[in-house]
Order: C-alpha cells, then sequence, then structure tokens
C-alpha cells in the first residue's frame, strides 16, 4: 500500500491501528512497515468476506477503474438504459467528495450508494463494506463498484469484486497503459471510452494504445465505445451478460472467481516495478 501519498489509511480501517484497535501495537523496530502489511492484510481478508457476501446472492460485482473523467459515470448511464429491463444493478459510488454521480445514476431509478473518501484515492474493501450495509443485495444480478479516479492506487487493492475494468480514454492520450502499467495489468478487460472524439483527437492512435497493453503480456480484450453517442457500445454489452452468466454458474458450482489484482500492492505504491502478471483463478474458495 502506499506510505507516499498517505492513502493507506483511511476512514474505513482506521480503526484498526487506534488504541485498542487489532494493530495498534507493532512489533519494535519495523513499526510503519509491519502496520502496512497488516493493512494490506486485513484489506484482503474484508475483501474475501465480501466476495463471499456476492457470491451467496449470486452477485456479478466489477470494479471500474480510470482517471477523472475517463467516462466511468457515462458508461454506467448508457449501461443502464440499454440493459435496465434485462438486469437489475446497482451501484457503489466512490469519490473523495460530492454525491454528483450517484444523483445521476439514482435519476435512472438505480440505487447508488455514494462513499466519500475524504483523502483516500481508491476504495477499499472496508470502506465496499460499509456501503454494503446499506445495500440490499437480494435479486441484484449486477453491482457496479466505481473506484475513485486515479490511475494508480485502485490497481492494488481487493474489494472482493469479480473483475476489473479499466477505461482509456481518447483525450488522455495513447501511451497511458505504458506510463500506467499497473493499473492496465490489474484489468480483465479494457474500455477504450470517447471513441467519437477519434475525428478530432487525430494524434491519438488506437493501434498505438493496444501496442502498449499487449507489450504488458496482457491478453485481455479491448473494447472501444462511445458511452454518450452510444456508437460500437454492443461489444461490451455481450461481454457484460456473458460475465453474469459465468457468475451464475459458478455459485451454482459453489466457485468464485478473483480478479487480476496486483499483489505486493505496498512495493508497487512505493515504485517498484511488478513484471508478473497474476490472472483471476476459480474454484472454491
Amino acid at each position: 500500500m502506499c506510505d507516499t501519498c498517505g492513502c493507506n489509511i483511511t476512514s474505513a480501517n482506521e480503526h484498526l491501528i487506534k488504541p485498542g484497535g487489532r494493530l495498534s501495537r507493532t512489533e519494535g523496530g519495523r513499526e510503519a512497515v509491519t502496520v502496512l502489511e497488516s493493512l494490506l492484510s486485513e484489506n484482503d481478508h474484508q475483501a474475501a468476506h465480501n466476495r463471499a457476501h456476492f457470491d451467496t446472492h449470486r452477485v456479478l460485482a466489477l470494479n471500474l477503474m480510470s482517471s477523472p473523467g475517463a467516462g466511468k459515470t457515462a458508461l454506467l448511464e448508457a449501461t443502464i438504459d440499454a440493459l435496465g429491463e434485462d438486469y437489475t444493478i446497482a451501484v457503489i459510488e466512490g469519490d473523495l467528495e460530492t454525491e454528483n454521480d450517484a444523483r445521476r445514476i439514482r435519476a435512472r431509478g438505480v440505487e447508488a450508494i455514494q462513499i466519500t473518501t475524504g483523502s483516500a484515492c481508491h476504495l477499499d474493501a472496508h470502506m465496499v463494506h460499509d456501503a454494503l450495509h446499506r445495500l440490499d443485495l437480494t435479486g441484484i444480478d449486477i453491482l457496479f463498484i466505481e473506484n475513485v479516479g486515479n490511475l494508480v492506487c485502485p490497481a492494488s487493492f481487493d474489494l472482493g469484486q469479480h473483475r476489473n475494468i479499466t477505461l482509456l480514454s481518447v483525450p488522455e492520450g495513447d501511451d497511458k497503459p505504458a506510463k500506467y502499467p499497473v493499473i492496465f495489468r490489474a484489468a480483465d478487460l479494457v474500455l477504450l471510452t470517447k471513441i467519437d472524439l477519434l475525428p478530432y483527437l487525430k494524434e491519438f492512435d488506437p493501434a498505438r494504445a493496444e501496442r502498449y497493453l499487449r507489450e504488458l503480456a496482457s491478453d485481455v480484450p479491448l473494447l472501444p465505445v462511445a458511452a454518450t453517442s452510444g456508437e460500437r457500445l454492443e461489444g461490451w454489452f455481450e461481454w457484460l451478460s456473458g460475465e453474469v452468466s459465468e457468475q451464475r454458474r459458478r455459485t451454482e458450482e459453489g466457485g468464485t472467481v478473483r480478479p487480476a489484482i496486483q499483489p505486493d500492492g505496498m512495493h508497487l505504491h512505493q515504485g517498484e516495478a511488478h513484471h508478473h502478471h497474476s490472472h483471476p483463478t476459480e474454484g472454491n474458495r
């Protein structure tokens, strides 16, 4: 986790290190490292609990990650409009401040639980667990978790989700997979968003963006979409429907799936490159 930007301690896990908390006392000589490693372990334990909760209710949980303004909320709005009659959808919204995005989702008749993280630049499993106390999962098919806009920290934290989706928008530039490899290695699906702007941003080369992605040894699907115009959304909807079906099959068999969370999150946040991509595995957990 991050000991440079301060995101290792959040409002949802700080009780663990306060006096009387489980991690309030650490081994002498390595206090900072011990606390960070212990917080990551506690996060993973909570994430496993969240995932078991989702599986019990046969809910597919998806984590949306991107930089700010890449189009996560617009994608959700278009998805709700297209699939809202086929699937029951709920959303957990993560932002540093405001409920603006949650209000946009609620305006479409979908329940949205807002998490305001304050200074934390990502969601963690404890935050998601707290949000679940305000959300009845009965009858929900898909839970979208819209993470805080950030191309670094969200990749290293398991929330209990089944899949990670990373968005890359045309205005950001086609070199983002090369500049921020961790979050693209963590993706189970990459969506190239705002492709309706390609005629105006000619410097963006979709083929170059894909080459940078493949150079990370990633073979995940890369789907171009434009949420506001509705262009080429069919591939995204097909992928989503397939994942819902797979989640139903897994839960019937008593299995689960974990997303491509990047291990050693603390070291990744300290800038140490991690060269091994961990693929999701299925089975009983």
